[in-house]
Order: structure tokens, then sequence, then C-alpha cells
């Protein structure tokens, strides 16, 4: 099981405390990624990021819903390789 976070590089420059809004999800539980694919899309300080699905699988859950805040070490997704 691989979890999925936002890469650490959206949270350069960011305070400590300081959360993102999960916009959209673009797969759901049970689809098949790859690794590279873009699961969904997370805002951050004015500016969007692709959250990447970082080995290829099947998206096992979604931990946090589209529409949700969420912080730096927060666990987004799991996939099942």
């Amino acid at each position: 099981m691989a979890d999925v976070y936002l890469d650490d590089a959206a949270w350069a420059d960011t305070e400590e405390g300081t959360e993102a809004l999960l916009q959209e999800w673009q797969v759901q539980a049970g689809d098949r990624v790859e690794a590279g694919q873009v699961l969904g899309v997370a805002e951050l300080v004015k500016t969007t990021h692709d959250i990447v699905a970082p080995v290829a699988g099947v998206v096992a859950s979604l931990e946090v819903a589209a529409e949700a805040n969420f912080g730096r070490q927060a666990v987004l997704a799991r996939i099942s390789e």
C-alpha cells in the first residue's frame, strides 16, 4: 500500500499550520492508475498543484474529500500496488 501526499515542494515557503484545499479528485476508489498520473488538484496559497500517483496500482481509498482542507503531512489517498 502506498500513501499519496501533496508533493513537499508545494509546501516550500508556507508557514507552519497552513492548510491546502483539495479542489477535486479525477479518480475514484477502485480505479487503476499509473505512476505519475494526476489523481486530483489541490490549492495551496492561491496556487494549484497536481496530486500525483507515486506508484502504479489501484486506488484503494480517497482519504480527504473534495473541497476539504488538509495539512502538510495528510495522507490524501492510498494505492494498492
